[in-house]
């Protein structure tokens, strides 16, 4: 990414789309309530018919979302990219919440952990960052320094390293996005998935090659929208325009989207990003970044479409 886009865009002309038969993105919310305006999805299939909003005018709650994604995944092989980071950084500090002796200290079981504290409605998660572990997270000047609170994964410090900006931390809870409750909130939907959806690369084996990920099932990925907005060669930048929607459709071999009004940056998001999973998805780079072990598959993760 970043200088690479030349790179990329020679990836994108060869892919071939024989692993997945759909692809679909999630932007996703960790905002207290019920219903969430913020939650917005769109898939396409193989080929380069335009990817198309599930559901544009409905308001989504996390559990229908959840409820959604078990019942199309049976349906054919489908990659499903979330817009949340799936574990808090591990290996700067070698604890999630160090000082805590409560928490695990890997991602499967911190899901569970997560899952098993919180009793906010709809999945939410706003009590494990208010009241369980509230000293880890920085919520205004009163916590201090707030340098002190920006730790970062090591895929969030590749991606940083490329120039696409600084990818949030999940121990910042101030802040119009929420990345961080949208994370823990994702957490829960996760360990709900066990035995249902398999996770990348959680469940995955990094020494094994993509084919060895199971051909006739569907799998589900973390993704970061900023990077395909980047991949399709504008910048990162949010889109707001049909206009520069479709400039990214062009940029990930997709035809143009045909919506009848200029969409919000909830739906470009999605629309790019199904665009973008089904640009790399059949590229082995992406699913094995030079730095992600199988330490890191097991405790951190990674953002699927960072190199």
């Amino acid at each position: 990414m970043g200088s690479g886009h030349q790179g990329a865009a020679h990836r994108l002309r060869r892919a071939s789309l024989s692993r997945f038969a759909r692809f679909a993105a999630i932007d996703w919310s960790g905002a207290k309530g019920r219903k969430h305006k913020g939650i917005a999805i769109a898939w396409c299939e193989r080929g380069d018919k335009a990817p198309r909003l599930v559901r544009p005018d409905h308001v989504w709650s996390r559990t229908e979302v959840l409820g959604w994604l078990t019942e199309t995944a049976a349906e054919m092989p489908t990659l499903y990219g979330f817009d949340f980071s799936a574990a808090p950084p591990i290996a700067e500090r070698g604890a999630y919440f160090p000082g805590e002796t409560a928490v695990p200290a890997d991602a499967r079981s911190l899901w569970a952990y997560v899952d098993r504290l919180c009793e906010d409605e709809d999945l939410g998660a706003a009590s494990f960052m208010e009241q369980h572990h509230r000293r880890h997270f920085y919520f205004g000047a009163a916590d201090g320094v707030k340098a002190e609170f920006l730790h970062h994964r090591v895929c969030e410090h590749a991606f940083n390293a490329t120039g696409g900006g600084k990818a949030s931390t999940l121990y910042d809870a101030i802040g119009a996005a929420q990345v961080a409750k949208a994370s823990y909130a994702g957490m829960r939907l996760l360990h709900r998935l066990e035995g249902k959806v398999p996770i990348w690369p959680f469940d995955f084996a990094q020494d094994r090659p993509m084919e060895d990920v199971p051909r006739d099932g569907s799998v589900v990925v973390e993704i970061y929208t900023r990077a395909f907005i980047r991949l399709a060669g504008l910048s990162g930048r949010k889109v707001r325009t049909r206009v520069d929607l479709n400039l990214a459709m062009k940029g990930l071999g997709s035809r143009p989207a045909r919506l009848v009004a200029d969409p919000s940056d909830h739906q470009t998001d999605v629309l790019i990003a199904a665009a973008g999973l089904r640009a790399i998805a059949d590229d082995r780079l992406y699913w094995h970044p030079t730095q992600l072990t199988p330490e890191l598959a097991r405790t951190e993760g990674w953002t699927f479409g960072v190199l």
